[in-house]
């Protein structure tokens, strides 16, 4: 279970980590297109442009803040014991419907021939899963859950 653990966390990593690395690129690439950009007799267009810029590169900022914060997230979850009685950031729970690990929102992820849900502990469902142990049960989306087992 520890090395399936490992898989899972070394996925998210490489989600978030080219998560971060595209939105290093974008920034760059639109701060140099912003500088690049030269006034031209049409003013107001100009204006225009150049205000979507400073827009695209603020959006772009925004996902690199998010990106490193959740690779903050997901660096404190490195070293976590590895069974625990309650779901918790870190675990892996088993249910009814699908397995699910509550680390970063990362989305499917398909390791050892299983899918696994990659949930943020602060996400709908993660609230839900978050402090519930073997045996209990929850709905979601009109669908029932019952954890199987939490590592």
């Amino acid at each position: 279970m520890e090395e399936f653990k490992a898989k899972l966390y070394q996925s998210c990593m490489d989600f978030i980590l080219q998560r971060i690395n595209t939105a290093e690129t974008a920034l760059k690439q639109s701060q140099e297109a912003s500088n690049d950009d030269t006034k031209s007799s049409a003013g107001d267009k100009f204006e225009t442009t150049r205000e979507m810029m400073q827009q695209d590169i603020a959006r772009t900022k925004n996902l690199l803040f998010d990106g490193k914060q959740n690779l903050q997230l997901l660096k404190s979850l490195e070293g976590l014991p590895s069974r625990t009685e309650t779901a918790r950031n870190g675990s892996v729970v088993y249910t009814n419907k699908g397995i699910f690990y509550i680390s970063i929102s990362a989305g499917q992820l398909h390791v050892d021939d299983k899918v696994v849900f990659a949930i943020s502990g602060v996400s709908p469902i993660g609230k839900l899963l978050t402090g519930k142990k073997i045996g209990e049960f929850f709905s979601f989306n009109q669908n029932d859950y019952t954890i199987q087992d939490i590592y």
